[in-house]
């Protein structure tokens, strides 16, 4: 296959540099409705599912792929762009985009059925990872509810600590700062499948084979969608509340 000149690889060079340096920069940002700066809950930012949709997932990707795209522009590789576009789908999988992600299984699956297997395996385990996470956030959830409802009573009876209650209300605003650049990474993926399916499907493959990866990129955006709901409610819920 005849990969794309270096003028689509050198943009793309710059872009993960520059991903490098913005992700690093907005890592540890995040807002608060109380105007209070808040602490993340620890079961969002430790464990083996915490790097999957993190801004901290994706700056280890954006540092790994921009060190094997430089690598490649550097090494005496015939086909620098071809080297590039593999180094960067290695390290962040369809999150390089859908032209990139498939120009990069093209070349390493040559027969379209075998490539939408793999992609078909890849999708699989990528809802796994969402399934993983969201145990992990509605954990976060329901125990953020429980502390929203407990301040809900204590308003009530007239017995709120409101200081206590503010740097309560702040971490959960962190907590949902965090769940929403989530979910934005997990709907970002699932477009980018939803694309790369498109044009498999618009190149020739197999209606079939094509739908079988569908079904399950349906799978994971049904997971996404639920999980949205669920902070979407997290939020509706912390929003009805106003320290003043």
């Amino acid at each position: 296959m005849n990969f794309p000149t270096s003028t689509r690889i050198n943009p793309w060079l710059g872009l993960l540099m520059a991903a490098c340096l913005a992700v690093t920069g907005c890592a540890n940002t995040g807002s608060s409705m109380t105007g209070s700066q808040g602490t993340v809950d620890p079961r969002l930012t430790s464990g083996n599912d915490a790097k999957f949709f993190t801004t901290s997932g994706f700056q280890a990707c954006a540092i790994a792929a921009s060190a094997g795209i430089l690598a490649c522009m550097l090494s005496n590789s015939g086909n620098k762009a071809a080297c590039s576009i593999i180094a960067g789908v290695g390290a962040c999988g369809v999150a390089m985009g859908a032209n990139y992600y498939l120009d990069q299984r093209r070349a390493k699956y040559a027969d379209t059925t075998e490539r939408l297997n793999a992609m078909t395996t890849e999708v699989q385990g990528e809802t796994a990872k969402v399934a993983q996470r969201s145990d992990t956030l509605q954990r976060v959830i329901n125990d953020d509810k429980q502390q929203i409802a407990s301040i809900q009573q204590s308003m009530k009876a007239k017995t709120l600590d409101k200081a206590k209650a503010q740097r309560d209300i702040a971490n959960i605003d962190q907590n949902i700062g965090l769940m929403r650049k989530d979910l934005t990474n997990m709907k970002k993926r699932v477009n980018e499948y939803q694309q790369v399916a498109k044009l498999e499907r618009d190149g020739g493959a197999s209606q079939a084979e094509v739908q079988k990866v569908e079904a399950e990129i349906t799978k994971m955006n049904t997971k996404v969608a639920s999980l949205q709901q669920e902070v979407d409610g997290l939020y509706s819920q912390r929003s009805a509340i106003t320290l003043g």
